[in-house]
């Protein structure tokens, strides 16, 4: 299966409030000096699973957050120019899943959909 991916700037727009989203991270990775961790220190642009929040309450602190992408760590991290160590360049829609025309099933659709899938 093949599929392609529209990448959207945060300077664009955002997704949806709740949307999950594939999001492209920049950051530095922290400098250890007791451990030679090849990637100590150097700057980087992954892709990682996120879901986009308009508010979001952080439970620690009770301080509400606006526009931001939290990871499944729950690391909140906010758009480019924004206030957080890692910040979302882009954002994509999440693929649907394969043989279907939707990116999430949920209860009794899951089995079906997974038969269905791998041709059972």
């Amino acid at each position: 299966m093949r599929m392609a991916i529209e990448w959207i700037s945060v300077d664009e727009r955002f997704p949806h409030d709740g949307v999950p989203v594939a999001a492209a991270v920049t950051g530095r990775y922290p400098v250890d000096p007791d451990d030679p961790e090849p990637l100590s220190g150097q700057e980087f642009w992954l892709v990682l699973p996120a879901h986009f929040r308009r508010l979001h309450l952080v439970e620690d602190t009770g301080e509400v957050v606006e526009n931001c992408f939290i990871d499944a760590d729950r690391v909140v991290r906010h758009p480019l120019g924004g206030r957080s160590d890692e910040l979302v360049t882009h954002w994509a829609a999440l693929p649907n899943l394969p043989g279907t025309d939707v990116p999430r099933v949920i209860g009794d659709g899951v089995q079906p959909a997974l038969r269905a899938a791998s041709g059972d």
